[in-house]
């Protein structure tokens, strides 16, 4: 073989090897990118799950205490309308975790629900009867219960979102992500009203 020919290969071979181990890099970090954005998604399902049913507790929620305070009318009211209002933005779908405004709404309509429960659930102290009864005391503690899932749902989230942009962000893979079209998401900003749990005293 001449000198030339195998000056050739030998080229030939570093440029396919090269062309591979470009290939493998794009390749795995694109997968690796894939995993981690369903893995978002995945836990954002878990986020809407708990505000689910946090929106399915509250009519019962609603009927109860109205019915040893119904002239707690403004109060009631309050939590009826900020449940409508989320009732826009609560079937939606993962689209939402790439449009920052969009989950920006999602999160203040959340965020007025739990407002309004927290100051229902304050205006229970003034009825003690209310406090009582067995069908209020249950629904207070699924509604407890589940503001803690909130809680604890919307952190794993954060925490998901956060492995995630620090991947993408990362140079090279930076290129990589523009390339395909992995974007930064948006995390759950701390709020006062969503991230707490209703607090009822049954002293």
């Amino acid at each position: 073989m001449k000198q030339s020919t195998k000056k050739i290969v030998v080229i030939l071979a570093v440029i396919a090897l090269v062309c591979l181990m470009v290939y493998n890099f794009f390749t795995g970090n694109y997968n690796q990118m894939v995993s981690l954005d369903q893995g978002v998604k995945s836990q954002w399902g878990q986020v809407e799950n708990v505000y689910q049913r946090r929106f399915d507790l509250i009519p019962n929620l609603v009927a109860t205490v109205k019915g040893y305070a119904a002239h707690e009318s403004s109060v009631l009211t309050d939590v009826t309308e900020a449940r409508s209002r989320a009732g826009g933005v609560m079937n939606i779908s993962d689209e939402v975790l790439n449009d920052p405004e969009a989950f920006a709404r999602f999160q203040r309509a959340q965020g007025e629900i739990s407002g309004a429960l927290q100051r229902l659930l304050m205006v229970t102290e003034n009825y003690p009867d209310l406090k009582a009864n067995q069908n209020f005391i249950a629904l207070q503690d699924q509604l407890e219960g589940t503001e803690n899932r909130i809680s604890v749902e919307r952190k794993r989230f954060n925490e998901r979102v956060e492995t995630y942009n620090i991947f993408i962000k990362q140079f090279p893979r930076s290129f990589i992500a523009n390339l395909s079209g992995f974007r930064e998401k948006p995390y759950f900003k701390a709020d006062e009203a969503a991230q707490s749990a209703p607090q009822v005293s049954f002293e």
